[in-house]
């Protein structure tokens, strides 16, 4: 089970950034990822919580702002598989596989952010809007992630 859930937080990270950990933050602070006698503790923190929250909500902002580069382009990419190691880790951490979680978080990421963009990319010349499918995507993040989270208790 370990693997699934950290390879599906990776893929969530695939999609957006900032979106899997700051799941995994709140899971922790919710009590439904125990991290609270690892070194990871912090995630389950208050003001871990907030913080991420914000930048993830800056993301999404971010995310439609025609400047905004590819997430294939390799700052980005290399972003999405650290992020996505690292929330996979930490499930992995609370459940007593971080290696696991962090290689099936990492593998996550990779087919999150290569299958996220051909399905956002097919989908916005279909309809011919990439805006909808934008927020389809958010949408997607968002309640995938945290259905994820809320069943790992």
């Amino acid at each position: 089970m370990v693997i699934a859930f950290a390879f599906l937080i990776g893929v969530i990270t695939g999609l957006r950034a900032l979106m899997g950990l700051t799941m995994v933050s709140w899971g922790a602070g919710l009590g439904w990822i125990p991290l609270g006698d690892t070194p990871l503790h912090w995630l389950g923190l208050p003001i871990t919580r907030y913080i991420l929250s914000f930048l993830a909500l800056g993301e999404l902002v971010n995310d439609k702002l025609p400047k905004t580069p590819s997430r294939k382009v390799p700052p980005q990419f290399i972003i999405r598989i650290v992020m996505g190691g690292f929330s996979g880790a930490a499930i992995g951490l609370a459940k007593g596989s971080w290696i696991v979680g962090l290689i099936a978080g990492a593998v996550g990421a990779v087919v999150g952010t290569l299958g996220g963009a051909e399905f956002r990319g097919r989908l916005a010349k279909a309809i011919g809007k990439d805006l909808p499918i934008a927020l389809l995507e958010d949408a997607i993040a968002i309640i995938g992630g945290f259905l994820i989270v809320s069943h790992l208790q």
